[in-house]
This record gives structure tokens, sequence and C-alpha cells, in this order.
């Protein structure tokens, strides 16, 4: 099970980067710009990609207690704050090293993870409470199924700009 989440979670990083090296290329304009998607603009959907990922580490924190290597990995992303509101420049420019954070961090918890962690309930604050935890792993796929939709939507962004782009393979490489 660890393989199958290192690989996502590397997977997630490369995938991430692409995205904000593609959205580094846009004009502060075009990366704000309302593009009819839930979160409007393709900043927006980056900012939902990274609370996304934040909001799911806080949730691991309580249940990952005794495992202290798991909590330095969650503990290397603490203090991240993600603007709410259109991002200006400089803003959008903060975002671009707490992806690299961030997504670290996601690595280095995996790579912390024991195979009864993985099993571990966290408790979740929705399902209407039924149930009111969930297996870590599943949740982990939760986070991977939703970071790969948005990135989708960005993707579709992307295409109506005629910006090439390609990240939604996982390379050979992280298999190592």
């Amino acid at each position: 099970m660890k393989t199958i989440f290192l690989t996502y979670a590397r997977y997630n990083k490369d995938a991430d980067q692409a995205v904000v090296n593609l959205l580094n290329g846009l004009s502060q304009e075009d990366r704000e710009k309302d593009r009819g998607s839930y979160y409007k603009s393709a900043s927006n959907l980056a900012r939902h990609l990274l609370n996304g990922t934040l909001f799911f580490e806080g949730l691991f924190k309580p249940a990952l207690a005794g495992n202290p290597k798991a909590l330095e990995a969650l503990a290397s992303s603490e203090g991240i704050k993600v603007p709410e509101k259109a991002l200006t420049e400089a803003q959008w420019k903060t975002l671009v090293p707490a992806f690299n954070t961030v997504d670290n961090s996601l690595i280095e918890l995996v790579s912390a993870l024991t195979d009864e962690d993985f099993k571990t309930p966290v408790k979740v604050p929705f399902y209407g409470g039924k149930p009111d935890a969930v297996p870590l792993y599943f949740l982990l796929q939760n986070l991977e199924v939703h970071n790969a939709h948005h990135r989708g939507q960005i993707s579709q962004i992307l295409d109506e700009l005629k910006i090439d782009h390609n990240f939604s393979a996982i390379k050979i490489e992280f298999l190592g």
C-alpha cells in the first residue's frame, strides 16, 4: 500500500509543479480571469488545490499522534496561509514555494507511515457523521482524486487558452 501512495504523492508533486510552471507563464490578468469553472479562475483553482491538501493534512494530525515521524512531516507545512480572495502578483508568488513545501510534506508523510497507520481511523467533518471516521488510506485516495479533479479543471482552462500541457501521467521514475 505504501508504494502506491508514495507513487501518488510523487505524481502529485510533479503535476502541481507542472501546473504552477504553466500558470507562472500567464499574465496576472489571465490567471485571475473568470473562466466559468466552479472556482472561477486558474489561480482560484490553484489556491483550492493547495488548501485542499492542507485541509487533509490537518485531518491526519490527530490520528497520527503516535507516529512522531509522520507528525514531523506534517509540521513542515504548518503556518502556510493561502489568501482567500483574488491574488495579487506578489501573493501568487508566495504560492509557488508553498506548493513545493506542501507536496514535499505529503511525500515525507507517506514515507513515515507504517502499514498499521494506513488503517488508522481519521475523524472527518463530513458524511453527516455517518461514519464519523474513515481509514487514513481512504482519505489519501480522496486527496489524490480531489487534486486530479481540480488539475483537470485547470487543464480545461489551459486548453481553452491553447497552451500546450501534459501533467496527466505518472512517470515510471516514481516507482523507484
